[in-house]
């Protein structure tokens, strides 16, 4: 009776347990959700057209944050974030955000998601803010420490704001993997580069003002470029089970870079392994360099960069990384180039190092630089209203082969992700997308992909049909991803909800061309659509 008794107990403890984080899960979930949907109809409505003669930009921030999370066993991870934050109103802002190790042993453990946030001013430098981050990741540590990979963060904060250097931010966060082990309180330390952005909610946004020449006061230049990257790795660099480390790591990912001036520029880029033996290798890196143009439309560009990366067994230690690189960039139309690099990566905790080798065929592009003042459409008038998607996307991999993971073979996998289009015609788009997953006990598990789109409106209705395909690299979570290259195609049936959001629903197939996996892709997608003013 006593041993019925204690088991009985035992199997409540569990389900209350359980039922706990499924209330928080489902908490954050509603909270952003709640957020997105019902502010979304008035998302960037600062950027909207005040009349059809003028439109006020949207004030934006980036912004890094840095905690010492605390693991099992009294573990401690130094955890970095960055991302974007779009104003909404003046006490809400959202965007999408990453957080990766910095230092400690779990170089590799990175996630992605969208961050909401309340704040509310107390005087013209001092605000109080709190937010909430939902997504999904892990790594060097696998289920056992982030379970299915859904991670939350909540914070609360004050924020101190200078003229000149940015704003300084300190407060306190927990963050929570409600299916894994990781349930932390720490004190947070935040940076933030506040800047204006001329975004526009849905897609009318035609101009017929007379053009006229724009100094370089008035536009910011701008370089967006898919990324072919291979490491090789010299002798003696031992993985991170002290064996041998592969001699080469071949990457894929997408790089931005943005002028401050006509040589100056910072950028960003974010890689995965998608060839070698190190699937589930990723990086982000945040950097800044120097171009010199040496002959007409040929440029000579140095940069530095320093950032997070880990996991496919590569050495990475607490995940910091930096590396230089010597690019050569030549202009092939106005907006089209192509550019090769060759430099030196490394990680300074460990003996990982090795000599990088690129090439990219980018998109060169100009945007308005501009302050908060509403901007007359007249100021526009060498600018496009150039056509953009964003989708906030819930993918579930349903089992398609026995041995399509290396664990849990008999779980599905649920991810969630962002979907960034850019339609070069009225149906046909470009697509980049990133996803990780939450559930299945595949938290590590994370996917980047490129490719193309078409888009058909069906007879004039609010129905359109979707087709895509796309390339890249994935890895983690036990997936038999081979290398780490792996192709998907997806085609739906999409219904547009006003002139700026619509709902899509995708049946697709993923495979690892060098690897057993396999799987049935169900996707469904809440879409807002926006425009940005290029030239």
């Amino acid at each position: 009776m006593g041993s019925i008794n204690c088991t009985g107990k035992g199997k409540l403890t569990n389900m209350a347990v359980q039922s706990h984080r499924f209330f928080r899960l489902c908490f954050a979930l509603i909270v952003l959700s709640f957020s997105t949907l019902v502010v979304s109809p008035v998302i960037l409505h600062a950027a909207d057209k005040q009349s059809d003669q003028s439109i006020k930009p949207t004030a934006a921030k980036f912004r890094l944050t840095y905690e010492s999370v605390t693991l099992p066993a009294n573990e401690k991870m130094g955890f970095m974030g960055g991302g974007f934050l779009y104003d909404i109103s003046d006490w809400f802002s959202i965007g999408p955000f990453a957080y990766g190790a910095l230092t400690g042993q779990r170089g590799g453990f990175i996630t992605l998601g969208g961050a909401a946030e309340l704040k509310r001013e107390l005087t013209d430098a001092l605000e109080l803010n709190s937010g909430l981050f939902v997504g999904a990741g892990g790594g060097r540590g696998g289920f056992q420490l982030s379970g299915g990979g859904l991670m939350l963060r909540y914070h609360a904060g004050v924020t101190l704001k200078t003229d000149h250097f940015g704003h300084f931010g300190v407060g306190v966060s927990y963050l929570d993997f409600p299916d894994g082990t990781i349930h932390s309180t720490q004190p947070y330390f935040a940076y933030e580069y506040p800047f204006n952005t001329l975004v526009g909610s849905g897609w009318d946004y035609s101009n017929e003002a007379e053009s006229a020449p724009v100094g370089r006061a008035f536009q910011a230049e701008q370089e967006l470029a898919p990324v072919f990257r291979t490491y090789r790795i010299p002798s003696g660099v031992l993985a991170d089970n002290g064996a041998a480390q592969h001699r080469t790591i071949h990457l894929m990912g997408a790089e931005w870079n943005r002028y401050l001036d006509d040589n100056w520029f910072l950028r960003i880029e974010s890689e995965g392994a998608m060839g070698g033996k190190s699937n589930g290798y990723m990086q982000i890196l945040l950097g800044a360099g120097y171009r010199m143009e040496v002959l007409d439309g040929t440029w000579l560009k140095l940069s530095a960069s320093a950032g997070v990366a880990g996991g496919g067994n590569v050495a990475t230690g607490g995940g910091f990384i930096v590396d230089g690189v010597v690019s050569l960039q030549q202009r092939l139309s106005e907006h089209l180039y192509a550019e090769v690099s060759g430099g030196y990566v490394k990680v300074p905790e460990t003996n990982f190092r090795a000599i990088s080798l690129a090439g990219k065929i980018g998109y060169h592009f100009f945007t308005p630089d501009l302050g908060e003042e509403t901007i007359p459409m007249s100021d526009l008038a060498s600018f496009n209203g150039s056509r953009f998607r964003i989708r906030a996307a819930h993918q579930s991999y349903l089992k398609d082969a026995p041995n399509w993971r290396t664990h849990h073979a008999n779980l599905n996998v649920n991810n969630l992700g962002i979907q960034l289009d850019a339609f070069l015609h009225e149906n046909f788009f470009l697509t980049g997308q990133g996803l990780a997953a939450y559930s299945g006990k595949a938290g590590a598990y994370m996917t980047g992909l490129v490719g193309a789109g078409v888009h058909l409106p069906l007879f004039g209705s609010p129905l359109f049909i979707e087709a895509e395909g796309l390339i890249g690299a994935a890895g983690g979570g036990g997936m038999a991803v081979g290398g780490g290259l792996v192709w998907q195609g997806n085609a739906g049936l999409g219904y547009q909800l006003t002139d700026a959001h619509s709902m899509i629903a995708q049946y697709g197939y993923m495979a690892a061309p060098k690897g057993n996996f396999r799987a049935r892709v169900l996707t469904l997608a809440f879409a807002y659509n926006f425009s940005l003013f290029t030239r």
